[in-house]
């Protein structure tokens, strides 16, 4: 069913997507979602609870590591409820309203991820190249400050979209490409004029997006350098090696959001199905492999669980 919208009076209703020629198998691709969205749940509380309890992981690092296991969280749970509406229930519709919440908590929680990378790059700055400073420059009251400042960030640079969303109108199909509401899948939704929001868009993904990626790459160059002066060659490779779990999730989460952008952009003859498959990648692969990285790659993280289930020593 597709529901135009023909009255300024009438909230439009907009059309979800699944996987296009693939409707008749959503029960079953419904499975590795709900492995996924499981696994990402479980990983990332598992995370958060570790480091509550374990009091020797009480230090600026793991406190990061937990604002980020709380963005992966609220970056799966937003893309959810739709997503297994859609497969298991094949409920499609999906009043404004709720949709432009929806791409909000997406979008927000995207910059979000971004901001905290790079908050996460600088402490490991700051632990490798002033590492007698450490625990003044990163205090506890620093870093909750910080945490605050990103949210706050993210959320202020998507808050114009919804409001500027709300003020067009929609007189084509309103039949978007995915499972779950983005801002640009249902700008082009519309039959007003829509370049503010579209340059907007444009802006605050450089602003934050690319400008994080900028300065995660400036903190590694002055770490990579710092690290080479070290004269011992265990403390080189120990040093840098408390980077690695960082430099990962750097890529988990940067390397989806190129790929999803270049399909976007030069991707246009591609199938449908690569556009849905990489706007989903983008969307879970960070809060399913994110908990396994620092699980396997980090050693008290790893001892924590460990010792969580009663395997390990205490």
């Amino acid at each position: 069913m597709v529901v135009w919208n023909s009255s300024d009076a009438m909230e439009p209703i907009f059309i979800l997507k699944g996987f296009p020629g693939l409707e008749h198998v959503h029960s079953w691709l419904s499975i590795p979602f709900c492995l996924a969205y499981l696994v990402a749940f479980i990983g990332n509380v598992t995370i958060l609870s570790v480091i509550w309890v374990e009091s020797s992981l009480h230090q600026p690092m793991y406190y990061f590591l937990s604002i980020l296991a709380l963005t992966d969280l609220g970056m799966s749970l937003s893309t959810l409820p739709t997503m297994l509406a859609v497969l298991w229930l094949d409920a499609l519709e999906i009043q404004a309203s709720v949709c432009y919440a929806q791409l909000f908590l997406i979008h927000t929680f995207t910059f979000l991820e971004s901001s905290v990378l790079l908050v996460m790059a600088f402490d490991r700055f700051v632990a490798i190249c002033h590492p007698l400073h450490y625990s003044t420059i990163l205090t506890n009251s620093v870093i909750g400050k910080t945490g605050l400042v990103c949210l706050l960030r993210s959320m202020g640079v998507v808050l114009p979209t919804p409001l500027l969303l709300r003020r067009y109108h929609y007189c084509h199909k309103n039949v978007l490409s995915h499972a779950f509401c983005l801002h640009q899948d249902v700008l082009k939704l519309s039959c007003s004029d829509a370049r503010i929001n579209s340059n907007y868009g444009l802006c605050v993904v450089l602003i934050t997006l690319g400008v994080d990626s900028v300065f995660i790459l400036l903190s590694y160059v002055l770490i990579l350098n710092a690290a080479l002066g070290i004269a011992s060659r265990e403390e080189k490779l120990k040093a840098l090696n408390t980077c690695v779990s960082h430099i990962c999730v750097v890529l988990i989460f940067f390397v989806p959001v190129i790929g999803v952008s270049m399909v976007h952009r030069f991707g246009k003859h591609l199938s449908p199905i690569v556009h849905v498959l990489m706007a989903d990648i983008y969307l879970l692969l960070p809060p399913v492999l994110n908990p396994v990285v620092y699980s396997v790659r980090t050693k008290q993280i790893r001892l924590g669980i460990l010792r969580k289930f009663g395997i390990g020593r205490r």
